[in-house]
């Protein structure tokens, strides 16, 4: 990994992991474990649109990876109660360019996460954020800042966030303030394309709409 693991999170290396996290329920089952606690197959199936079988299923697909576990074993095996193995998980793509198969698991993975989270700053704003004090309502919101860094600087900023969030993300319940509430802190890091990607990339699209404008025409003569 880049960085120190300062928050505690599963570290996903395995591209096989990483492609079987990127599945809707999956990610949706071990992203409410993580935020709610243990949980059965039949509590979790509304919440992750799916049916309580299916949704044990992909419990138990999680386990084979690691990601879930047992919390509380019993006879009753059918009434399972099941758990996060971490409070958070984090993946990289591979270092080696040859590594296309991890390349490609890390990215699919990726998509899905944005997918999955896109519309929750919306959602908050609409649900949430009308139902808050003054106090809390000043310290919310979006902060969209643009830097002009290196690699190198970019992996220090983002070690220097987590070393300033790990104290709070580790520390026991017991210690968490009496007054205090769920916070949900999304970090986009977004490096920009480079001129030469840029204009590969409208290349690409040019080339793409000439071959539907081809392909239109085509059927249009047929």
């Amino acid at each position: 990994m880049g960085s120190p693991n300062r928050l505690g999170d599963i570290e996903i290396t395995d591209p096989q992991a990483m492609r079987a996290l990127a599945h809707p329920v999956r990610l949706a089952i071990l992203d409410h474990l993580m935020r709610q606690g243990p949980s059965t197959a039949t509590k979790l199936a509304p919440d992750v649109g799916a049916t309580p079988s299916v949704t044990s299923w992909h419990l138990r697909h999680l386990a084979g990876f690691g990601l879930v576990r047992d919390s509380e074993p019993g006879a009753d095996r059918r009434q399972r109660t099941w758990e996060a193995v971490g409070r958070g998980f984090r993946f990289e793509a591979p270092e080696d360019p040859a590594d296309e198969a991890g390349a490609s698991a890390a990215r699919l993975l990726s998509q899905q996460m944005f997918l999955r989270y896109a519309d929750r700053p919306s959602r908050w704003a609409a649900e949430v954020e009308p139902q808050l004090d003054a106090q809390w309502r000043q310290l919310s919101g979006l902060a969209h800042t643009r830097l002009v860094l290196s690699a190198e600087e970019l992996a220090a900023v983002e070690d220097g966030i987590e070393r300033l969030l790990a104290p709070y993300v580790t520390r026991a319940p017991a210690e968490r303030p009496a007054d205090g509430r769920g916070v949900q802190l999304m970090r986009y890091v977004l490096p920009e394309a480079t001129a030469e990607h840029a204009q590969d990339a409208q290349d690409q699209a040019e080339n793409r709409n000439r071959a539907e404008d081809a392909h239109e025409q085509a059927g249009e003569s047929a």
